[in-house]
């Protein structure tokens, strides 16, 4: 028995010992967390716990942001969590994002990481209009985000279409063109074929030096009264204060640099700003939301004393991160320069096999074709060979037909010949005949005569003279003559076949990136549908035209397209 009460006492003081929680939900910009925190954490408790879980170091740009009533509140480091007017129904939801802006990306944003979330920030600021970015500007960002996302272009992989679902253009620019999404794609992926070679961090840190030089990057607008009730908007950045008109958020009537400004204050929801020079006047201003000043002065507080930091040598935390981020720099490029010479190492050996292939297949073909021509010249040959034997046949056959024709008419005129001498023999036998009956007539007379002369005196008996014998008749014989002839091979000629190389030229590229963007810009203006353009579109025209517009321009006007060559010549 006491032992079982020893053992509920025990449960009951562990019990007792667990401190109590709730859940938090963190979302960043590409994921959600969630943690379960004690009642009595204060706001930088939970902060460093998520950075912790980030990786994240350079915190002193971010914070925890919830919304109040429609207006946007951050996170206080020295206050518990739930003293916060956030909502009790858990889980309790923060956006973890950036609350401050570098002056200069590339030199301030040391992690990766660091970089990776303003990219995704900046680029949904973009996209979602709330950062003016003009048509031209925001093709080539896409080709970047297309860069950091999809990594170099290979023709085979990336295919048409293969951008179809994805958001990389503001739809107000999309609005103001009549352009398809085909059309579009053609144009980003012209450019994001240029950007072949660059990691992911290098694509983003690229999108972000562009980004910074837009008008609006980095600045909170808040809706503000002068002392005279004249309704304006102050600009609080990393530059300084800035005073816009209502309805022209791109250029500032008037600008007071953190380095020139003296003192700020903020008394019964009024501002005052003093500058360093005493000949320029105070301006004063007033907001009518409590959170809202609040959270001006928040802002103006961090901001400068980042701007003034900036101005001052490193900390060692901040040195011991920029050597590290060095180092990992180096590994890194180091590492991407093996990829890159075993990739081109690979890439060779493809193309070594590829000839090889396509030589062992050329050679094939020429085999085949030799001995097809082979083939034909042995067929070539034997037709000619034919040919040649009727050809000599048909002579011989000539011949014999010649002579045989001679021959007859040899025979005709023997024949005729013949005819002629039967006929002259016939003449002579009737002549014999004839002579013969006259001799026998005489010799009848005689005799008679004889017989008169019998009782006459008798005379010496008369022998008679025998005839000639008729000459014998001629005979002949007809002889055929046999003709032979001798033949000899002709020469038949070899065929042969040259296969020539033919070499893919390729266009020289010299153009700079500006000269592109104006390239750009030309080829879509006659596709603009100018009753489409906003107020913020006709504003950056005048800008443009007039030559001036925001100090944020120099990397555009002036060095950013030294890191680029874009080809964008279309079909």
């Amino acid at each position: 028995m006491a032992g079982a009460i020893a053992s509920r006492m025990s449960f009951s003081s562990l019990k007792r010992k667990q401190p109590k929680t709730f859940t938090v939900r963190i979302v960043t910009m590409d994921a959600e967390m969630e943690f379960n925190c004690e009642m009595k954490w204060k706001g930088k408790d939970l902060f460093d716990l998520v950075c912790r879980t980030l990786g994240l170091r350079e915190t002193w740009f971010f914070g925890l942001q919830y919304t109040i009533k429609d207006t946007v509140a951050w996170l206080k480091m020295d206050k518990k969590v739930l003293d916060h007017d956030v909502s009790k129904e858990e889980p309790v939801t923060f956006h973890f994002l950036a609350k401050f802006y570098p002056e200069n990306a590339e030199e301030e944003l040391v992690q990766e990481i660091t970089q990776h979330l303003f990219f995704l920030q900046v680029k949904k600021q973009i996209l979602d209009e709330k950062i003016y970015c003009p048509p031209e500007a925001s093709v080539l960002l896409a080709s970047y985000a297309v860069q950091a996302k999809y990594g170099d272009y290979d023709p085979s992989v990336h295919k048409r279409g293969f951008l179809a679902q994805e958001e990389l253009l503001p739809k107000r620019v999309i609005n103001l063109y009549q352009m398809t999404p085909e059309m579009w794609e053609e144009r980003i992926t012209a450019w994001y074929a240029e950007h072949r070679g660059r990691a992911r961090d290098e694509a983003e840190m690229e999108y972000l030096k562009i980004a910074q030089d837009l008008e609006m990057y980095g600045v909170n607008y808040f809706a503000i009264r002068n002392k005279k009730g004249t309704e304006l908007l102050l600009g609080v950045d990393a530059l300084g204060l800035h005073i816009y008109d209502p309805e022209n958020r791109l250029t500032p009537k008037i600008s007071f640099p953190w380095n020139e400004i003296r003192n700020i204050s903020y008394s019964d929801k009024e501002f005052t700003i003093k500058p360093l020079d005493k000949k320029i006047d105070v301006f004063k201003f007033n907001s009518s939301k409590l959170r809202v000043n609040k959270l001006i002065l928040q802002l103006c507080i961090g901001n400068h004393d980042l701007f003034m930091r900036r101005r001052k040598a490193d900390s060692l935390e901040v040195q011991q991160m920029k050597a590290q981020a060095r180092e990992e720099k180096a590994r890194k490029q180091m590492e991407r320069q093996r990829l890159a010479r075993e990739k081109q190492m690979r890439e060779e050996a493809e193309r070594t096999r590829d000839e090889l292939e396509r030589r062992l297949l050329q050679m094939k073909e020429e085999a085949t074709m030799a001995n097809e021509a082979l083939l034909l010249a042995q067929k070539a040959a034997e037709a000619e060979q034919e040919m040649q034997r009727i050809k000599a046949t048909a002579i011989r056959t000539e011949e014999e037909k010649r002579l045989m024709e001679q021959k007859v008419l040899e025979a005709e005129v023997l024949a005729l010949k013949m005819a002629e001498e039967s006929e002259r023999r016939a003449k002579e036998a009737d002549q014999l005949k004839q002579d013969l009956q006259e001799a026998r007539e005489a010799e009848r007379r005689a005799k008679q005569k004889l017989l008169e002369i019998a009782t006459k005196p008798t005379y010496p008996p008369m022998n008679p003279i025998p005839a000639p014998l008729p000459p014998d008749i001629p005979s002949f014989n007809l002889i055929g003559d046999s003709l032979s002839f001798d033949f000899k091979d002709t020469d038949m000629k070899r065929l042969s076949m040259e296969i020539e190389k033919e070499k893919v030229e390729y266009m020289e590229k010299s153009k700079h990136l500006q000269e592109q963007l104006n390239e750009l810009k030309t080829e879509i203006e006659a596709l603009k549908l100018k009753e489409r353009e906003t107020a913020l579109d006709i504003l950056h025209n005048e800008n443009s035209d007039r030559g001036g517009g925001s100090s944020k321009h120099n990397t555009i006007k002036k060095g950013m397209f030294l890191f680029f060559f874009i080809l964008f010549c279309w079909f």
